[in-house]
C-alpha cells in the first residue's frame, strides 16, 4: 500500500511534463527554469518593446523632451500591460518555471525612462 499511496502522490504533483500552459505560454520552452535576464530579453523583444526602444532612441538622438515623455507614457503602459495581464495562467506557468518574474524587465525600463529624462532636461547656462 505504501508504493501504491507514494506513487498517487507523485502523480498528483506538478511536473514540468504535464505543464500544458507552457505549451501555450513559451512553445519552444526546453525544461529548464527560466531565468529572470531571459525573461528581460524575452519582454524586450516583444514587438511593442522593440518600438518603444527605438522610439527612445530617435527621442533621445533629437533631445526632445516632450518625445521622452510620449515614450515615456507608453513604456509605462507596456509595463502596466505586462505587469497586470496573465493571473492564473502566468502563476501557473512560474509554478512549472517557463516563465520568470518581469521584475528585472520593469527595473530596466524605469532606469531606461529615468535617464532619458535626466538626458533631456534644459540645462541653464545663466549663473
Amino acid at each position: 500500500m505504501g508504493s501504491f499511496r507514494r506513487g498517487l502522490i507523485l502523480a498528483l504533483l506538478p511536473t514540468s511534463a504535464f505543464a500544458e500552459v507552457c505549451s501555450t505560454e513559451r512553445p519552444n520552452w526546453d525544461g529548464m527554469p527560466v531565468s529572470m535576464i531571459a525573461e528581460a530579453l524575452a519582454l524586450f523583444t516583444t514587438p511593442g518593446a522593440l518600438f518603444l526602444l527605438a522610439a527612445t532612441v530617435v527621442a533621445l538622438f533629437l533631445r526632445n523632451s516632450n518625445g521622452v515623455l510620449v515614450v515615456t507614457c507608453l513604456w509605462s503602459g507596456l509595463v502596466t500591460i505586462v505587469a497586470t495581464t496573465g493571473g492564473e495562467v502566468r502563476a501557473a506557468a512560474v509554478e512549472e518555471g517557463c516563465v520568470s518574474s518581469p521584475a528585472l524587465f520593469i527595473v530596466a525600463v524605469a532606469a531606461i525612462c529615468g535617464c532619458s529624462i535626466l538626458y533631456t532636461l534644459r540645462r541653464n547656462t545663466r549663473l
